[in-house]
Protein backbone atom coordinates (compact mmCIF):
# COMPACT_ATOMS: atom_id res chain seq x y z
CA UNK A 1 0.00 0.00 0.00
CA UNK A 2 1.37 3.34 -1.24
CA UNK A 3 2.38 5.83 2.04
CA UNK A 4 -0.07 8.42 0.52
CA UNK A 5 -2.89 5.35 0.61
CA UNK A 6 -1.94 4.58 4.44
CA UNK A 7 -2.12 8.04 5.20
CA UNK A 8 -5.55 8.26 4.10
CA UNK A 9 -6.38 5.75 5.60
CA UNK A 10 -5.25 6.31 8.90
CA UNK A 11 -7.03 9.79 8.31
CA UNK A 12 -10.82 8.16 7.65
CA UNK A 13 -10.23 6.21 11.34
CA UNK A 14 -10.33 9.65 12.94
CA UNK A 15 -12.59 11.88 10.84
CA UNK A 16 -16.33 12.84 12.13
CA UNK A 17 -19.07 10.66 10.10
CA UNK A 18 -18.56 11.38 6.69
CA UNK A 19 -22.28 12.85 6.62
CA UNK A 20 -20.69 15.72 8.09
CA UNK A 21 -20.45 17.76 4.91
CA UNK A 22 -22.24 20.75 2.93
CA UNK A 23 -22.48 24.27 4.73
CA UNK A 24 -23.56 24.86 8.21
CA UNK A 25 -24.92 27.84 9.52
CA UNK A 26 -24.09 28.69 13.23
CA UNK A 27 -27.46 29.17 15.05
CA UNK A 28 -26.66 32.34 16.93
CA UNK A 29 -30.03 31.63 19.64
CA UNK A 30 -28.14 28.45 20.12
CA UNK A 31 -24.36 29.16 20.39
CA UNK A 32 -22.51 31.34 22.75
CA UNK A 33 -18.81 32.65 23.33
CA UNK A 34 -18.01 32.50 27.02
CA UNK A 35 -14.82 33.92 28.62
CA UNK A 36 -13.58 34.31 31.76
CA UNK A 37 -10.62 36.05 33.55
CA UNK A 38 -8.70 36.57 37.00
CA UNK A 39 -10.42 39.33 39.30
CA UNK A 40 -8.06 39.68 42.68
CA UNK A 41 -8.32 35.92 44.03
CA UNK A 42 -11.17 34.72 41.94
CA UNK A 43 -12.40 35.05 38.23
CA UNK A 44 -15.20 36.80 36.88
CA UNK A 45 -17.26 35.41 34.02
CA UNK A 46 -18.68 36.41 30.64
CA UNK A 47 -20.44 36.31 27.32
CA UNK A 48 -21.05 37.37 24.03
CA UNK A 49 -24.11 36.34 22.99
CA UNK A 50 -24.96 37.20 19.26
CA UNK A 51 -22.43 35.36 17.38
CA UNK A 52 -23.01 34.68 13.35
CA UNK A 53 -21.23 32.64 10.98
CA UNK A 54 -20.70 29.73 8.35
CA UNK A 55 -19.10 26.18 8.16
CA UNK A 56 -17.99 24.54 5.20
CA UNK A 57 -16.98 21.06 5.19
CA UNK A 58 -15.89 18.60 2.66
CA UNK A 59 -15.71 14.85 4.63
CA UNK A 60 -13.22 13.84 1.65
CA UNK A 61 -11.13 16.53 2.93
CA UNK A 62 -11.46 17.47 6.54
CA UNK A 63 -8.77 19.62 6.50
CA UNK A 64 -9.72 21.87 3.68
CA UNK A 65 -13.14 23.04 6.03
CA UNK A 66 -13.30 26.64 6.75
CA UNK A 67 -15.59 28.77 9.68
CA UNK A 68 -15.78 31.81 9.35
CA UNK A 69 -17.74 33.98 12.54
CA UNK A 70 -19.01 37.46 13.42
CA UNK A 71 -19.11 38.21 17.16
CA UNK A 72 -21.28 41.66 17.67
CA UNK A 73 -19.00 43.10 20.36
CA UNK A 74 -22.30 44.88 21.54
CA UNK A 75 -23.47 42.09 23.35
CA UNK A 76 -21.05 41.51 25.77
CA UNK A 77 -22.54 40.71 29.13
CA UNK A 78 -21.19 39.96 32.78
CA UNK A 79 -24.42 40.18 33.87
CA UNK A 80 -23.47 43.24 36.24
CA UNK A 81 -24.75 46.52 34.10
CA UNK A 82 -21.70 48.70 35.78
CA UNK A 83 -18.83 46.53 34.78
CA UNK A 84 -20.64 45.68 31.53
CA UNK A 85 -20.15 49.66 30.34
CA UNK A 86 -16.56 49.65 31.66
CA UNK A 87 -15.56 46.78 29.39
CA UNK A 88 -17.96 48.25 26.66
CA UNK A 89 -16.19 51.42 26.54
CA UNK A 90 -12.68 52.77 25.70
CA UNK A 91 -10.69 51.42 28.33
CA UNK A 92 -11.79 47.84 27.13
CA UNK A 93 -13.72 47.00 23.66
CA UNK A 94 -14.59 50.11 22.76
CA UNK A 95 -17.59 49.16 20.86
CA UNK A 96 -18.47 52.65 19.19
CA UNK A 97 -15.30 52.23 17.71
CA UNK A 98 -15.38 48.20 17.02
CA UNK A 99 -17.83 47.16 17.15
CA UNK A 100 -17.31 43.49 15.77
CA UNK A 101 -14.90 40.55 16.29
CA UNK A 102 -14.48 38.49 13.45
CA UNK A 103 -12.53 34.88 12.81
CA UNK A 104 -11.29 33.41 9.70
CA UNK A 105 -9.62 29.65 9.13
CA UNK A 106 -6.53 29.40 7.95
CA UNK A 107 -5.48 25.97 8.90
CA UNK A 108 -7.68 22.67 10.63
CA UNK A 109 -5.72 19.83 11.95
CA UNK A 110 -6.90 16.78 12.91
CA UNK A 111 -5.86 15.72 16.11
CA UNK A 112 -7.72 12.73 16.93
CA UNK A 113 -11.32 10.93 16.48
CA UNK A 114 -13.71 14.07 16.60
CA UNK A 115 -11.03 16.60 18.13
CA UNK A 116 -10.08 19.57 15.71
CA UNK A 117 -7.08 22.46 15.93
CA UNK A 118 -8.62 25.15 14.08
CA UNK A 119 -6.33 28.19 13.23
CA UNK A 120 -7.32 31.20 12.14
CA UNK A 121 -7.36 35.09 12.05
CA UNK A 122 -8.90 36.99 15.48
CA UNK A 123 -9.51 40.24 14.56
CA UNK A 124 -10.52 42.41 17.79
CA UNK A 125 -10.47 45.88 19.40
CA UNK A 126 -9.00 46.62 15.60
CA UNK A 127 -6.00 44.15 16.04
CA UNK A 128 -5.73 41.16 14.18
CA UNK A 129 -3.65 37.53 15.71
CA UNK A 130 -3.37 34.05 14.56
CA UNK A 131 -5.63 32.14 17.41
CA UNK A 132 -5.89 28.14 17.72
CA UNK A 133 -9.18 26.69 18.80
CA UNK A 134 -8.69 23.73 20.25
CA UNK A 135 -12.13 22.11 18.61
CA UNK A 136 -14.09 18.71 18.84
CA UNK A 137 -17.62 17.97 16.88
CA UNK A 138 -20.22 16.37 19.07
CA UNK A 139 -22.14 14.73 16.88
CA UNK A 140 -25.40 15.88 14.65
CA UNK A 141 -28.69 15.14 14.23
CA UNK A 142 -32.32 16.07 13.46
CA UNK A 143 -34.35 18.86 15.19
CA UNK A 144 -38.22 18.63 15.27
CA UNK A 145 -38.56 21.28 12.32
CA UNK A 146 -36.86 19.59 9.89
CA UNK A 147 -33.49 20.92 10.09
CA UNK A 148 -30.06 18.98 11.01
CA UNK A 149 -28.15 20.44 13.69
CA UNK A 150 -24.67 19.80 14.30
CA UNK A 151 -22.94 20.77 17.44
CA UNK A 152 -18.98 21.79 18.86
CA UNK A 153 -16.91 22.78 21.39
CA UNK A 154 -13.93 24.89 21.43
CA UNK A 155 -11.73 26.54 24.00
CA UNK A 156 -8.51 28.78 23.75
CA UNK A 157 -6.84 31.14 26.10
CA UNK A 158 -5.80 34.53 25.00
CA UNK A 159 -3.41 37.01 26.11
CA UNK A 160 -5.90 40.52 26.00
CA UNK A 161 -2.74 42.84 26.03
CA UNK A 162 -1.90 41.35 22.65
CA UNK A 163 -5.15 43.22 21.27
CA UNK A 164 -4.46 46.87 23.16
CA UNK A 165 -6.89 45.62 26.17
CA UNK A 166 -4.26 46.66 28.49
CA UNK A 167 -6.36 48.73 31.31
CA UNK A 168 -5.55 47.65 34.74
CA UNK A 169 -5.38 48.76 38.35
CA UNK A 170 -2.35 48.39 40.38
CA UNK A 171 -2.95 47.15 44.02
CA UNK A 172 -1.63 48.66 47.26
CA UNK A 173 -0.13 45.10 48.43
CA UNK A 174 1.29 44.28 45.10
CA UNK A 175 0.38 43.15 41.65
CA UNK A 176 -2.59 44.03 39.19
CA UNK A 177 -6.65 43.81 39.71
CA UNK A 178 -7.09 42.06 36.43
CA UNK A 179 -5.23 39.21 34.89
CA UNK A 180 -3.65 39.30 31.28
CA UNK A 181 -4.37 35.72 30.28
CA UNK A 182 -8.09 35.17 28.77
CA UNK A 183 -9.71 31.83 29.09
CA UNK A 184 -12.04 31.74 25.99
CA UNK A 185 -15.25 28.55 25.75
CA UNK A 186 -17.54 28.19 22.66
CA UNK A 187 -20.72 26.31 22.23
CA UNK A 188 -21.84 25.69 18.88
CA UNK A 189 -25.26 24.74 16.98
CA UNK A 190 -24.77 24.97 13.59
CA UNK A 191 -27.87 24.24 10.52
CA UNK A 192 -27.48 22.30 7.43
CA UNK A 193 -28.02 25.27 5.13
CA UNK A 194 -30.59 23.29 2.71
CA UNK A 195 -29.86 23.60 -0.64
CA UNK A 196 -32.32 25.35 -3.00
Amino acid sequence: MRPRTVATALLALLLPSAAFAGTWEIDPVHSTVGFSIRHLVGRVSGQFTKLTGTITADAKSPTKASVTATIDATSLTTQNERRDIHLKGADFFDVDKYPELTFNTKKVLVKGKDRFQVLGDLKMHGVTKSVTLDMTYNGQGPDPWGNTRAGFSATTTLNRKDFGLSWNKLLEAGGAMIGDDVKVTLEIEAVLKQDK
